[in-house]
């Protein structure tokens, strides 16, 4: 029963595992299932790292961690835009973002190895943000859709938490540059394997008791035989003797002639 129960909670703690993710909630951040590699050194002419127009940052040193883990990890310098206003506009579209950022990008970098995010939040403290981007054309093979959906996800999924404004910027560049360089691997072959040793574990648990439950009944009937007195064996074969005679002494001759 003991066993039983250990397995089950491990298979249960397994599936939990699994369903948080492999052990760190992720929420809608998809996998990574393309192994990219790094931008060769020499590929980036550094500048600064953002723009704060709205006012945003005044932990520099926490939202810059994050930026230039982006950076070591892909090759690639990320600038973060924090616009007021986007051609005028305090509620601009994503697609005027989007076209933002491309000019933007013209004016701000000399080398095709920056990653642009224009980022812009509703006018006094509203509960909505809309963001556009521009990649040079040699991030492309690291910022790819599905890299780009990644960092669209950790945006979203720190923007409702309860992050200061540096840490929200920070953690999201710095949970996708570790997130899209490394290709999620998926956990089910884990699973298995131990639940495959566990499964041994009690088939061999099982054998083992048993083996040992017959070794213990053998061991029984050799003591019982052992505390048997001999005299028990000797009355037997004596009984068994007198039995086999008697029937000799009434055999077909010895039931008489009939003679009064």
């Amino acid at each position: 029963m003991v066993l039983v129960v250990v397995v089950f909670l491990v298979i249960l703690g397994l599936f939990a595992m699994i369903a948080d993710g492999g052990g760190e909630s992720m929420g809608d951040v998809p996998s990574s299932t393309i192994q990219r590699e790094p931008l060769p050194a020499g590929s980036v002419t550094k500048t600064g790292w953002y723009t704060d127009e709205a006012e945003y940052i005044y932990d520099e040193e926490e939202l810059l961690s994050g930026l230039e883990d982006f950076y070591e990890r892909t090759g690639i310098q990320p600038y973060l835009y924090l616009a007021k206003t986007v051609n005028g506009s305090s509620s601009p579209s994503e697609q005027e973002i989007g076209d933002y950022a491309g000019r933007l990008y013209d004016q701000l970098f000399t080398d095709e190895a920056h990653f642009l995010l224009v980022f812009c939040e509703e006018e006094n403290g509203g509960d909505w943000y809309k963001w556009g981007y521009c990649g040079g054309a040699q991030t492309k093979s690291v910022m790819d859709d599905e890299a780009v959906q990644i960092l669209g996800e950790y945006l979203d999924r720190y923007y409702y938490s309860d992050c200061t404004n540096e840490e929200f910027f920070s953690r999201t560049f710095s949970d996708t540059g570790e997130r899209i360089m490394t290709v999620t691997r998926s956990p089910w072959p884990v699973v298995w394997g131990i639940f495959g040793v566990l499964l041994l574990a009690a088939l061999g648990f099982f054998w083992w008791k048993k083996h040992k439950e017959q070794k213990n009944l053998e061991a029984q009937q050799m003591q019982e035989m052992l505390n048997t007195p001999l005299e028990t064996f000797g009355d037997t074969e004596a009984e068994n003797l007198a039995k086999k005679y008697e029937s000799t002494e009434k055999g077909p001759g010895s039931a008489g002639t009939g003679e009064s």
